[in-house]
């Protein structure tokens, strides 16, 4: 095969792969970075991925956390089921063209099994600075999607959930706060 060939083989190869899954500009954080919106894919995929790492955190704090990490994790059960629920209702009703993912990615699974590991003693030191973090990942993806998503009836949404968002997000500081 000539060289030029398996070249551009290639990047069609990675280019299709690329549009089933989420795009590398995403997924690096090179979008939120410069501040561009997100594909109506890709926001599917992060807002997805971000509920599922909320209430999968939320269950281990229920039972490894102290008392203020348990009463902050049953709000992100409650929120993020909700968002959750809210996001299948746009994709369901059609006026939302994208796949909801089943499961988490594995960036998002492998914050979860540092949960897993942590000691109840330990795991304040996992736990507060990932729901910081986390949430600030998150509120830049709806920011920046609010503003310049492509789909109106998402970005609308998005833009409802923000303040839900941010206020979780200064709940998460002061959570770390206390330690």
């Amino acid at each position: 095969m000539h060289k030029g060939t398996l070249v551009v083989t290639a990047a069609a190869l990675l280019m299709s792969s690329a549009a089933l899954a989420q795009s590398t500009a995403e997924k690096t954080g090179i979008n939120s970075a410069l501040g561009v919106s997100p594909s109506t894919g890709d926001f599917v995929t992060e807002a997805a991925n971000s509920d599922m790492l909320e209430i999968g955190a939320a269950e281990i704090a229920q039972d490894k956390g102290n008392a203020d990490e348990k009463k902050f994790a049953e709000t992100m059960i409650a929120d993020h089921t909700k968002t959750t629920s809210e996001l299948k209702n746009l994709i369901n009703s059609g006026e939302v063209k994208a796949e909801l993912p089943t499961k988490m990615d594995s960036a998002h699974e492998k914050k979860l099994d540092k949960l897993r590991e942590s000691s109840a003693g330990d795991f304040h030191r996992q736990y507060d600075p990932m729901q910081v973090s986390a949430h600030k990942e998150a509120v830049s993806l709806f920011e920046r999607y609010s503003k310049s998503g492509d789909n109106p009836k998402l970005k609308e949404w998005a833009g409802k959930t923000l303040p839900t968002l941010q206020h979780h997000l200064e709940m998460a500081e002061a959570l770390e706060k206390r330690d």
